[in-house]
């Protein structure tokens, strides 16, 4: 699988990043058997966070296991600086780690929420200064994101950027302006950039979710190769998160091992096709589990 530079962190990730997600409901058996075949295809980073549901005590003991194999990418949705560090300690614990790679505020959708972080951030980079944590970063998903991420780096000397990237959003004008300035300034201070949602389609609306993401996800080899060839082939673009549904695992990683940069010309395919598509955003409105 290719890999890229993330960033200033210097990690040249496996453009497929595993989202720790796809753990929340797993069995340490299928949590284990995951990982090992994920790292066996050439996934060499993981992104995980306490409020995934039991992923962390599932796929603790593997992670562990697999420590120096893999760039952890770990979160914190707390706000008070004592909260920061319980997480980070609590982490630490369950994935059998002395330290995390990458420390990240998990879940800043706009700049009303990356207010209430601000103390949760800067205890972050004190952490990093006590060598808890290599490097720290910002995520969230909701149509607010790009822009609180890009407030976040002029407020604060962060590492790395996590926001949704996959056609239909990109056909928002308001949306893609606010990723394309974000994208210009992780450029311009080498902030390493990770997108999630590459795989989704449209809500579940009054469906029954058959899959376990709160969107429904692309589940067609066609329709995962043009989320994730959308994504990866935006310039400055250095990884993806797989979805989280442990199931669609094995495909998502075979499209990510075929990826093809796509064309200018072909990513404005792409969106004009998605356009009609309703939005998974926001994500209020559309979140079911």
């Amino acid at each position: 699988m290719q890999t890229r530079r993330l960033g200033r962190t210097e990690h040249h990730s496996s453009i497929a990043i595993l989202g720790g997600a796809m753990f929340s409901k797993a069995t340490p058996e299928q949590a284990e058997a995951a990982l090992h075949m994920a790292v066996a295809r050439g996934v060499n980073h993981i992104d995980i966070a306490p409020t995934y549901g039991s992923a962390e005590d599932s796929a603790g003991s593997t992670i562990g296991a697999l420590r120096d194999r893999l760039f952890i990418g770990e979160k914190t949705s707390r706000s008070d600086p004592d909260g920061v560090r319980a997480h980070l300690e609590s982490s630490l614990t369950k994935l059998r780690c002395t330290s995390f790679d990458l420390y990240q505020a998990h879940g800043v959708t706009g700049l009303d929420v990356l207010d209430t972080r601000a103390v949760a951030i800067e205890t972050m980079l004190s952490m990093r200064d006590e060598g808890l944590c290599r490097f720290v970063g910002i995520t969230g998903h909701d149509l607010g994101a790009p822009a609180a991420h890009l407030e976040a780096l002029r407020r604060w000397n962060l590492d790395t950027v996590m926001f949704p990237l996959y056609p239909r959003v990109y056909a928002d004008p308001v949306y893609r302006d606010d990723v394309l300035a974000l994208l210009a300034e992780c450029a311009a201070r080498d902030v390493g950039v990770m997108v999630i949602k590459a795989a989704a389609k449209q809500p579940w609306g009054d469906r029954t979710p058959t899959h376990g993401t709160w969107y429904e996800p692309q589940t067609t080899p066609d329709g995962l190769a043009t989320g994730v060839q959308f994504a990866l082939s935006h310039p400055g673009v250095h990884a993806f998160c797989t979805p989280g549904d442990l199931g669609l695992l094995p495909l998502v990683l075979d499209t990510a091992e075929r990826f093809e940069l796509l064309s200018t010309d072909e990513r404005a395919a792409a969106v004009r096709a998605a356009g009609v598509d309703p939005l998974i955003f926001p994500l209020a409105e559309h979140a079911r589990s």
